[in-house]
């Protein structure tokens, strides 16, 4: 069978496999080649380079895999014990509720600090792209920009955009489901974490896929994902992580958009665990979203910088 027979775009609202039918389904079933070329990934190391460079290299990729398997131990051994003592079949559980990252949970009171930080990020939660605006346009000039600080701005359609990994040369059709805050969360991952949003958008970490992420499209995706985990549609939260996301944005404004560059990191640390190829791109974002919940129930956490997997990030 061709692999063009196979492959599809990543939708929006295809988050764990499933749809949001609030959103706009794009009907971009079928792709005839990769969104990003095929670049060379696997020439790690060019003729010349020196061999303290090359174990600089190995020792990053070491220390990654260790900081990803360490903060998976925790989680799962966090999510041991509170099995042990909100199981089913426990003694303590038949005196206390039961939690699960999934079950819907009476929302708790809220400070007056955090329904105003709640309610702002809802009404940005609620703002569309609009390529006619030109406060947008802006801003899709200002993440060019910070992502290629050495070349010439293009114009809004353009097949250079597609560099960046958006799926043609207008990016505006690519938001949909995302909004305008998946812009703003890629702008603030570009300014607060520099080194990191390159070497994701230049896949400088670790042996790539032939076939790899488009970089752009993924993190609409992400702020997707992020959307559905933490509840954010609903009036308050009632989930799970929802309701331990409500504490940390209680701590820092910022929150959300914290979490989502852990989020962009942690998928992408989980993609090279995998070794996963662009068609494996919907299991990696699920694994990501429970790594997430595991990390996010953990009882010593009361800011995102507390989160096991914030120590992926560099700036």
């Amino acid at each position: 069978m061709r692999s063009s027979t196979v492959r599809r775009r990543l939708h929006h609202g295809d988050v764990g496999d499933r749809r949001n039918e609030n959103y706009e389904s794009s009907g971009l079933d079928g792709l005839d080649e990769p969104l990003l070329g095929n670049h060379d990934y696997d020439d790690k190391h060019p003729e010349g380079k020196m061999t303290e460079e090359i174990w600089d290299d190995e020792r990053k990729k070491e220390q990654l895999h260790w900081t990803l398997l360490f903060s998976n131990l925790i989680a799962q051994w966090a999510q041991w014990i509170a099995n042990i003592v909100f199981g089913s079949g426990s003694f303590i559980a038949q005196f206390l509720p039961l939690h699960s990252n999934t079950q819907k949970l009476i929302a708790p009171t809220l400070s007056s600090l955090q329904e105003a930080r709640l309610r702002n990020l809802q009404q940005r939660l609620g703002v569309p792209f609009d390529g006619s605006r030109l406060d947008h346009q802006d801003a899709l000039k200002q993440l060019w920009r910070l992502a290629y600080p050495n070349r010439v701005l293009p114009s809004l359609k353009s097949e250079l955009w597609k560099d960046m990994g958006w799926q043609g040369p207008d990016p505006s059709t690519d938001f949909r489901g995302g909004g305008f805050i998946s812009l703003e969360n890629l702008i603030f991952f570009a300014k607060k974490y520099p080194e990191s949003f390159q070497r994701l958008l230049h896949k400088q970490d670790g042996n790539r896929a032939d076939w790899e992420y488009p970089f752009a499209v993924a993190g609409i995706n992400i702020s997707f994902m992020l959307i559905q985990m933490l509840d954010l549609q609903s009036g308050k939260p009632s989930s799970m992580a929802g309701i331990r996301f409500l504490k940390l944005l209680g701590e820092d404004e910022m929150a959300f958009d914290v979490l989502y560059c852990v989020a962009f990191q942690m998928m992408d640390a989980q993609w090279l665990v995998k070794r996963a190829s662009y068609m494996e791109f919907n299991d990696v974002l699920k694994s990501t979203r429970t790594q997430l919940e595991r990390e996010l129930s953990l009882e010593d956490v009361f800011s995102v910088k507390d989160l096991p997997a914030y120590n992926l990030l560099r700036r």
